[in-house]
């Protein structure tokens, strides 16, 4: 797979204006196309991204991590883009793990892989690490697959798949919907370590707001949606990269 012709980066990104620039100059070294979507911010966040090389999609005002998701998929389809690389605006992703992913799919033909954190855990928050564990051990039962990190917002996505499947969080709870989409399809999803780089800004996430609303989620999830035609259901396929 010639990763840097078929594969763009897509980068949701709400007031990251401390991160962005270094972020997307990191994400170059390995992809030239970078796609930031900025998701109403008030911070100067998309002229730091453009001024860095990244191809800017505005959105007026603020919609959540997956309807800027939503958005950056579709540019990246505009741009005639096969797979799409996701990561987070703030640096807690490490560039350097990129080709990882890469690896992983052109060895087992993924179309879904996630960087795993539970690795070195011990870097991760510890109310985070405690509320990651327990929410991929509810994904766990509800995909019937062991799931390490359900959480984590680094991940290689094959971009057509992406757009078929009924993936319709808008919020945090994106990176749920779409793992367990991609399962619930029969798709190949594998895990990767990586690892990860917290810094002393306030997180975007909300405990209580975006907890109950990851529980609302859950909870409408426990009855399966239909599959398009184009991709139906089948034996879920895991597996951990060491």
């Amino acid at each position: 797979m010639d990763w840097q012709r078929s594969c763009a980066a897509v980068i949701p990104c709400f007031n990251e204006a401390a991160a962005i620039g270094t972020v997307v100059s990191d994400v170059k070294r390995f992809l030239p196309a970078v796609i930031v979507v900025d998701d109403g911010s008030t911070d100067g966040t998309a002229a730091l991204a453009a001024a860095a090389g990244a191809d800017v999609v505005t959105l007026k005002t603020n919609s959540g991590k997956g309807a800027a998701f939503r958005a950056g998929w579709r540019r990246a389809q505009e741009l005639k883009h096969d797979w799409v690389l996701m990561l987070d605006g703030d640096g807690q992703h490490a560039a350097k793990d990129i080709p990882r992913f890469f690896g992983c799919a052109d060895r087992t033909g993924a179309d879904l892989v996630i960087g795993n954190r539970m690795t070195d855990a011990i870097a991760i928050p510890r109310v985070r690490r405690f509320i990651n564990r327990w929410m991929s051990r509810r994904l766990s039962r509800i995909t019937g697959v062991e799931i390490p990190d359900s959480q984590c917002g680094f991940r290689l996505a094959h971009l057509e798949t992406l757009l078929r499947l009924p993936i319709a969080a808008d919020r945090f709870e994106i990176e749920s919907d779409m793992l367990v989409a991609f399962l619930e399809a029969g798709r190949r999803v594998d895990f990767v370590p990586v690892q990860t780089i917290y810094h002393q800004r306030t997180s975007k996430i909300h405990p209580f707001t975006d907890t109950w609303r990851w529980f609302r989620w859950a909870r409408a999830r426990r009855q399966p949606r239909r599959q398009q035609d184009a991709f139906p259901p089948a034996a879920p396929e895991t597996s951990f990269v060491e």
